[in-house]
């Protein structure tokens, strides 16, 4: 086994640990992909990334799309970056970021990997999803490889932005691949949304059925 496949195998079950600890994680759909392409999933928690590495399969090797400047600048978290999150520096200036970004991701896809990137930008702080940016949808076009909405809920609730860390059941809800020269940022952003939204719904029912 190689190194990267290895550390895919340790991160996914350290962090299916984690997560049970933490309130619980589900996850929903079929991952389906052979291959590299890109994930793209709502982001409203640092726990996003620890619920993805968790709920994708280690065959699936996810590097993750982050800014350098944020990662990279102080020891614990270029630590976590580097050792236990595997993330891609993708430095931010401007008109230069996309260029960074296919530059860092590229050779990740080329070789097979999934990268992961939040197309928002930010982390949500009241549920609500933004406008989606258009990198993630040029990356996997301009690497010939599909591009995968996926949507997670319950991780504001164990770690919301600027807030204290509180354990909630978690849920990941994989969506069909898309073709990324037939699908437009709106069109992945509600992709998302309707998988966010059938998972609320799926948990309401199974909260109604239980009570």
């Amino acid at each position: 086994m190689t190194t990267n496949r290895m550390q895919s195998v340790l991160r996914h079950w350290l962090w299916r640990i984690v997560c049970a600890a933490s309130g619980g994680l589900t996850v929903s759909g079929r991952w389906s992909v052979a291959g590299g392409c890109v994930v793209v999933a709502n982001h409203s928690s640092h726990a996003d990334t620890a619920v993805l590495l968790a709920a994708l399969p280690p065959t699936a090797r996810p590097v993750f799309g982050a800014a350098a400047d944020y990662w990279f600048d102080v020891p614990v978290r270029r630590y976590v970056a580097t050792s236990l999150a595997g993330i891609l520096p993708v430095r931010r200036s401007g008109d230069g970021t996309y260029a960074a970004l296919l530059a860092a991701a590229r050779p990740a896809l080329m070789a097979g990997r999934t990268v992961v990137i939040y197309p928002e930008g930010t982390r949500s702080t009241d549920g609500t999803i933004g406008e989606f940016r258009s990198g993630a949808l040029r990356l996997a076009r301009d690497c010939g490889v599909p591009i995968v909405p996926v949507a997670i809920t319950g991780t504001a609730d164990v770690l919301p932005k600027d807030g204290r860390y509180s354990p909630a059941p978690m849920h990941v809800q994989v969506g069909a691949p898309l073709d990324p020269h037939t699908t437009s940022a709106p069109q992945l952003r509600a992709h998302v949304l309707a998988l966010r939204d059938g998972a609320v719904a799926d948990a309401a029912d199974r909260y109604a059925l239980a009570s």
